[in-house]
């Protein structure tokens, strides 16, 4: 399953590398495709993940802050 969010305050590709490392590390998180530009992130999981996972992730990557697209 794929879910789509929309991450902000990335301002380089350093962001980009440290949301998908931590992103990666939700259990069931296949894959994740963090785009600078449009702030996209697209998660493919075996199962949907926690909202709340996702943005205490994210969170913990930076300063950033991630909703639902």
């Amino acid at each position: 399953m794929i879910s789509n969010y929309i991450v902000t305050g990335m301002t380089c590709g350093h962001c980009v590398n440290h949301v998908t490392e931590e992103v990666s590390a939700i259990d069931g998180v296949q894959s994740v495709d963090v785009q600078l530009e449009g702030g996209t992130m697209a998660v493919t999981s075996d199962a949907p993940v926690d909202l709340e996972l996702v943005k205490d992730a994210v969170a913990e990557a930076g300063e950033y802050t991630v909703v639902p697209a």
